[in-house]
Parts: C-alpha cells; sequence; structure tokens
C-alpha cells in the first residue's frame, strides 16, 4: 500500500463550542455529545449529523490514516458551519471560534495534519481579515462554499476574494453546499447524489462563462470536491453550446476547454472509469487524492480507486497521490 498519500478532501467537527445563538439566531449548531466517541450535531432542535471521535481526536485520525497509507491530510471545515446567511460580522465571530478550535484540533500532529480555514464570505473585507489572521495563525489554505445565497463564485466579491488568495499564494478548495431542497431531493439522500454534483459543476462553470478565470491571473490554486461533479462528463457540451449559442454563452474570452488546466479536482469518484475520464479531461496533473473523511459517504481506505486503477502508471499515480497536491499546498 502506497504510505506517502495526501488527502485533500477532509473535514473536522470540534467536540463542543460557545452557545452560536446569538449570532446564528435559534437554529443555531451545537453539539449533543452522547459519550466519549460519540456526538450529534443538532441545528436548534433538530438533528443534522451523527459524528464519532474521529471528527475531532488527532489520535483516532492518525490511526486511520496510517491504516490507509495517508502520511498528510488537509483538514477543513464541515460547510454546514459556514453561516453564509447571516451578517458579516456574524459570521465573522463564528468563523473565528470554528478556525481556532481547528488548529488545537491539528496541534498534535502539525507535521501531518494541514488546516484550512472558513470565511465570512458574504462579507470580502471581513474574509479577507479573517484569512489574513488564519494564515498567520498556522492556517495553510481557506475552504468555502460554492455560492453566497443567488451569487455564484462569479459575484464581483468573490471575485476580490479570489484575487486575495492568489496575491497571498492561499490554495483555495471549493465544496458544495446548501443544496437546493424539494420533496424530490428528499429521498434517497438525492440532494448529496445528484444535488451536490450538479452545485460542484455550476461552480466550475461559474468560474469560466463568469469571465472569472480571465481576470485572474493563473497564480490562483483553486480545487473542487467530488471530482468536481458532472463537469468531465459534460465539458463536450458546453464546448458545444459555446460555439452553437455564443450570443449567449460565450461570456468567456475562450471556449470552456481553453480553461483546463487552471483548477485541481480531487478523486471522489468511486469508480475506475470515472477516475479515467476525470483524469482524461481535466488532466493527470491536475487530479489530487481525496477522501471526504470522516463521513460514511467517503472513500476508504483513502486512494483506494487510484491505487487499484490499471490504466495508471507509476509517474501517474505519485502526481495524483503526492505531488499534484504539493504543488498545490505549496509544499515544493
Amino acid at each position: 500500500m502506497m504510505s506517502n498519500l495526501i488527502d485533500i478532501h477532509t473535514h473536522y467537527v470540534p467536540n463542543g463550542w460557545p452557545d452560536l445563538t446569538e449570532d446564528a439566531g435559534p437554529q443555531a449548531p451545537w453539539l449533543k455529545v452522547e459519550s466519549e466517541t460519540e456526538a450529534m450535531i443538532m441545528m436548534g432542535t433538530k438533528e443534522f449529523r451523527r459524528i464519532q471521535s474521529d471528527a475531532w481526536d488527532a489520535e483516532v485520525r492518525l490511526r486511520d490514516m496510517d491504516a490507509d497509507g495517508v502520511h498528510t491530510q488537509v483538514v477543513s471545515p464541515t460547510p454546514a458551519f459556514f453561516n453564509y446567511g447571516r451578517s458579516g460580522e456574524q459570521a465573522s465571530r463564528i468563523a473565528r471560534i470554528f478556525n481556532d478550535l481547528a488548529l488545537e484540533i491539528v496541534e498534535p500532529a502539525k507535521d501531518r495534519l494541514i488546516p484550512f480555514c472558513q470565511v465570512p464570505l458574504q462579507d470580502t473585507d471581513a474574509a479577507c481579515r479573517e484569512l489574513e489572521r488564519c494564515i498567520a495563525n498556522g492556517h495553510r489554505g481557506v475552504e468555502i462554499g460554492n455560492h453566497v445565497g443567488d451569487l455564484d463564485l462569479d459575484s464581483e466579491g468573490v471575485v476580490t476574494f479570489l484575487q486575495h488568495c492568489a496575491s497571498l499564494d492561499v490554495p483555495v478548495f471549493v465544496h458544495p453546499w446548501d443544496m437546493a431542497n424539494s420533496p424530490r431531493l428528499d429521498r434517497w439522500m438525492a440532494q448529496w447524489l445528484t444535488a451536490m454534483p450538479a452545485e460542484t459543476h455550476l461552480s466550475i462553470l461559474a468560474l469560466i462563462l463568469g469571465g472569472v478565470f480571465d481576470k485572474i491571473d493563473d497564480r490562483l490554486k483553486i480545487g473542487f470536491a467530488h471530482g468536481g461533479g458532472s463537469f468531465a462528463f459534460w465539458l463536450g457540451r458546453m464546448e458545444n453550446a459555446w460555439h452553437g449559442r455564443n450570443d449567449i454563452i460565450g461570456t468567456s474570452e475562450f471556449p470552456p476547454s481553453h480553461y483546463l488546466g487552471r483548477f485541481y479536482v480531487d478523486s471522489v469518484v468511486f469508480d475506475e472509469r470515472a477516475l479515467r475520464l476525470l483524469v482524461d479531461t481535466v488532466g493527470v496533473d491536475r487530479v489530487m487524492v481525496g477522501s471526504d473523511y470522516p463521513y460514511p459517504l467517503g472513500e476508504r481506505p483513502v486512494g483506494e480507486v487510484v491505487r487499484k486503477s490499471e490504466f495508471l502508471d507509476d509517474t501517474a499515480r505519485q502526481l495524483i497521490s503526492r505531488g499534484n497536491a504539493e504543488r498545490f499546498l505549496g509544499l515544493v
């Protein structure tokens, strides 16, 4: 088993935090601790997600990493705590709490656990300030949601924030969140099975057709969760639409395929055929191992599809397993 993997996509949840009701209202998140190893994330009076100590305990996390051959994890926020719908001031206070708790979680293994912060993305100035504070305190990068209400990643405030990240050489990891809800999506975890990939695809589309890649130079290091969603499968459809209906879709300087190489994706696609399409589409130098640890829809053992995919040679496997992430994280 490969023992030098860098896992670019994992999450943490602290084992408790101060009362957030004043900033987040009656639906404020809190943790119902049920034992030393079990807890339930609550949103007000509603159960949101059951978690275990692997969400906050570095020792448990390291034991799982060793079992899976993972040397390094990027440890990012759980998107449910972003609070983009609150005021910038409220979200800033919440972000500070979770960002500081993240540093405590990784402290026992700072050589192997790399923290990414969260920011109040709805308030550009506040987001830039919190980013700077976190980088000074030891965070390596930032995780953001793929939209802020009805604003996509090409909105003016988000573009300004991304420019700031580029100027500071801070990597950005984009995670889908706040998916659309309807009776049809309430069955079978359909929000996670269909809406999450669609949201991720849409966020890449916003960077391309919103002209963001035309405005920001290639210093920006930005990666997307869940294999970039459905982007790889539908690039041809986007390309055809850009040429066939350029009067509507020709909002970027170049067709969509031109921007391949401007972003990274993780490998959480669970199937060798999907991974092959992903590598063929975005490039072997733009795919990084991710797992979505410690959540049950993640990949365990971490990197299993990369490890078993016969179409990858040793060079490609090493790039996906470690080399691309080292470049994304600025470790080389």
